[in-house]
């Protein structure tokens, strides 16, 4: 799948009528989420309970830049990623991302767009 660009770091502010504020998602931040839950769904997995290493690799529509390349712009990783391993707590690969104690992220301009997503339990 092609990686989503919008991040959890997106949230929009609105302002009720008697001026309170709150933070929602507007549909492209829930298209993005909905995007990568449905594909994590289709992945089978149990759920852990140690100590995790998280390694990511995204794998952004390369364009007119070498297939390969590092992106150094954004999304920024940490963005991505939270999005990420908050739908991966949701959909049951480990029981609360704090459990990830050593990330490994990468993003790439690539010919076949994707993200590549490695997980070890650390004993």
């Amino acid at each position: 799948m092609e990686p989503p660009t919008k991040t959890q770091q997106e949230h929009r502010i609105g302002k009720r009528k008697d001026g309170s504020l709150y933070i929602y998602e507007d549909r492209d931040l829930k298209e993005a989420r909905l995007k990568l839950r449905h594909a994590l769904n289709k992945i089978e997995h149990e759920c852990l309970d140690g100590k995790i290493r998280l390694t990511v690799k995204w794998l952004f529509p390369r364009g007119n830049h070498p297939d390969g390349e590092y992106k150094p712009t954004k999304p920024d990783t940490d963005n991505l990623n939270k999005m990420l391993k908050d739908e991966m707590t949701y959909t049951g690969f480990w029981k609360d991302d704090a459990q990830v104690v050593s990330e490994i992220i990468e993003k790439f301009w690539a010919e076949h767009p994707g993200i590549f997503v490695n997980i070890e339990e650390i004993v």
